[in-house]
Formats: structure tokens, sequence, C-alpha cells
């Protein structure tokens, strides 16, 4: 079986191959999908949703590259919600999956490269999609000519 990577493109999830397990587990998948929808969250607030302490969420950040929430005017840490993804995707790799840092390290840079290839995915799913659509109608007229002709 391969891993995936969930990738939210306009409230639509995607699926990604990685490797061999699922790197996206119905488990993570839920708690991804109720990430509540805002703007920034507070590093209390990220510490919360992923079950781990402020500390580890600051250790984190020096050592994965995804990891870069901005300052606030009070120099505090601001997450995105791709922010709050990414160490909902950490936390499962150290905690659940047995990774060191170093190999979940490995598997989030795969996961970053292969975020770019599921776009293409879905944006050529959404050309194929369209085209679908258009052989049908054309198929109905054509139908519909044929059935005048009798």
């Amino acid at each position: 079986m391969q891993q995936e990577l969930l990738l939210e493109t306009k409230k639509e999830f995607v699926a990604v191959p990685i490797g061999e397990e699922r790197l996206i587990d119905e488990e993570l998948k839920l708690k991804i999908e109720s990430i509540p929808d805002k703007m920034a969250f507070k590093i209390g607030e990220v510490a919360e949703m992923a079950g781990v302490k402020p500390y580890v969420l600051r250790y984190w950040e020096g050592e994965f590259d995804v990891l870069k929430p901005k300052k606030s005017r009070n120099n505090q840490r601001m997450f995105t919600r791709r922010d709050v993804e990414y160490v909902l995707v950490i936390k499962k790799l150290l905690y659940r999956d047995k990774y060191s840092i170093e190999g979940a390290r490995g598997a989030i840079k795969k996961l970053k490269k292969q975020g770019m290839k599921a776009k293409i995915i879905v944006d050529t799913q959404k050309d194929v999609q369209g085209i679908l659509c258009k052989l049908q109608l054309m198929v109905q007229r054509i139908e519909n000519i044929e059935a005048h002709l009798k």
C-alpha cells in the first residue's frame, strides 16, 4: 500500500502517493478536517490541537523547514492552517509511526515535492472532467439530430 499526502485544494482533499504505508490515515484526516477555519493560530492553540507542549512546537520549528510561523507585533508565533496541518503530520510521523526526526524530515520533503505534482494532477483531472462533460453534451446533440432525421 502507498503512503499518501492529503493536500487541501479549495476545500477538496487529494491523496498523493509517497511510499508504501498511508501517511494520512482516517484519524489524521479527521484531525485535519477539524482545524477551525481561521487566518492564524497562536502557539497555545496549535499545541492544544496537536496534543503537545508549546516548547515541542518551538523545537520542531528548528528541525522542520516547513514550520515557519510568522511573528505578530507582540512577537507571538502565529501559525497558518498549513502550519497546523504540518504539525499534525509531524506528530503522527514521530509519535505514532515512530519515525526519527531525520526520517520525518525526509518524509516531509517528499510531501512537499509531491504537493506540486498533486496540484498538477488535480488541475488535469478538472480539465479531463470538463472535456468529458462537453463530449457527453455533443453525444446527446448527435442523438437528438439522429432522432429528428428518422
